[in-house]
């Protein structure tokens, strides 16, 4: 699920005396103190609840004094939640906060400026390096996500971006397209497994129609990614549903 693992970012500009660390990850000790040692650490963001994420914050905090800031607060430690529109200014660097809610409610997208440089998107799980990202319950949502598609592609374009898993990407623009288009085929393959099922999309909510579209639309996915399919094709149902 998390690919080569979860990435953990330190931003500083040169000659900044402190750094900002994103995504500080699971609660792994040497990580942790690695990611301390590369201070001072001034400041915490978080790009979204999921513990592969947050799960270390509460121990990088203790380490460094830093707070901790995400949308969701929650997660916050020390910090005040991250608003969309923020503008933040810390360690040289100027980080613009992006709403980008889908793959959970709270995620957030950091639009990155250093001095005389062309700016950098972190993507946390939004847009991943390779393959798609699920769109967990119980907060994700598929139109949410769509929309966030759009946010991105917006900021993105020409730029390179730096997801939390797999590798960086040079151009956002393109990737989101793809993204975006994949999204739609795969509504399209669960509007016709419905039709095969005799199922209307207003009234497919049980388990069982979720798992018969699953057998159907994700027929050739790794059993240990199942539970994503589920998740994704329940959002795809609930986004059906919601536009009747």
């Amino acid at each position: 699920m998390t690919l080569d693992g979860t990435r953990s970012v330190v931003l500083r500009a040169p000659g900044s005396s402190s750094c900002v660390v994103v995504d500080p990850g699971p609660d792994d000790e040497a990580h942790l103190r690695a990611l301390a040692g590369t201070g001072p650490v001034e400041l915490v963001l978080i790009t979204h609840r999921h513990a592969d994420h947050t799960a270390g914050s509460p121990r990088l905090r203790e380490f460094t004094g830093a707070p901790v800031r995400a949308a969701d607060p929650a997660h916050c430690h020390g910090g005040t939640p991250l608003r969309d529109g923020e503008t933040i200014q810390a360690a040289g660097v100027r980080v613009d906060v992006l709403a980008t809610p889908g793959h959970t409610a709270d995620s957030v997208s950091f639009v990155v400026t250093g001095p005389g440089e062309d700016p950098v998107v972190l993507t946390g799980d939004t847009v991943l390096g390779r393959g798609t990202t699920v769109i967990t319950e119980p907060d994700g949502s598929l139109a949410d996500y769509l929309d966030s598609l759009d946010a991105l592609e917006r900021v993105g374009e020409g730029r390179r971006a730096v997801p939390a898993h797999g590798p960086a990407l040079d151009d956002l623009g393109p990737v989101v397209r793809a993204y975006r288009a994949h999204r739609l085929e795969r509504l399209d393959q669960v509007r016709g497994a419905l039709g095969e099922l005799g199922v209307d999309a207003g009234s497919a909510v049980a388990d069982g129609v979720v798992d018969a579209v699953v057998d159907q639309v994700y027929a050739d996915v790794d059993p240990a990614v199942r539970g994503a399919a589920r998740q994704s094709v329940a959002a795809q149902l609930t986004y059906l549903r919601s536009r009747g």
